[in-house]
């Protein structure tokens, strides 16, 4: 279904309407402050492995994010992060970045298989947010992307998303026309972080 939540003040009975269809193992495409993503409960393996399918992939080779409402929960999930990673995150998040950090136990727990490190995000749009909030765990998030082709109209605009993806998905939310700039990717897993990737935002060191 394509269910309309304005991105400034989300109706609460909407963003609990998201949640639960995420709780129950939906796959949804929610907004972020980059682009549209498809997304799904982390507790849920089998929605983790839809996601993987979408993508041709296996789920050890897809490289989904983490989508979290905080630093807190982030550091759920990761290694302990030194005093100069938190300060990194804690001055652009949230925000268009991605950080790649070490994966923790509780992750391999969750996942059912081992995984070095993880992409996390805290984005910068009121939705997400508050499902996150309400679901109380992380997203795993993809970007959308066209079968056929990176064509702008059908990646932005969520009617047509939801047309391209009906039957695959089971919710598109829609909060507007969508970003076509990815978000900037960091990795922290070495001695000093490294942009892996350029994308939206501007990185404040």
């Amino acid at each position: 279904m394509l269910l309309s939540i304005h991105p400034e003040t989300p109706n609460p009975r909407l963003v609990r309407q998201a949640m639960e269809c995420l709780a129950n193992g939906g796959l949804v495409v929610v907004p972020t402050d980059t682009v549209y993503g498809i997304a799904c409960s982390l507790r849920h393996a089998r929605a983790i492995e839809s996601m993987a399918e979408i993508r041709n992939k296996k789920v050890k080779e897809a490289n989904f994010s983490l989508l979290c409402s905080d630093i807190r929960q982030i550091s759920q999930y990761t290694k302990p992060l030194s005093t100069e990673t938190f300060k990194l995150l804690k001055r652009n998040l949230p925000g268009p970045f991605t950080f790649i950090l070490e994966a923790n136990n509780q992750l391999t727990k969750v996942l059912r298989f081992s995984r070095k490190n993880v992409g996390v995000r805290i984005s910068a749009h009121n939705v997400p947010i508050e499902i996150i909030r309400l679901l109380q765990e992380p997203l795993v998030i993809t970007s959308v992307k066209d079968p056929v082709d990176d064509i702008t109209e059908y990646l932005t605009n969520p009617e047509l998303i939801w047309e391209n993806l009906r039957g695959t998905v089971d919710m598109v939310i829609d909060s507007g026309i969508g970003g076509i700039t990815p978000s900037t990717v960091v990795d922290c897993t070495g001695d000093e972080p490294v942009i892996v990737r350029e994308g939206a935002g501007q990185l404040i060191w």
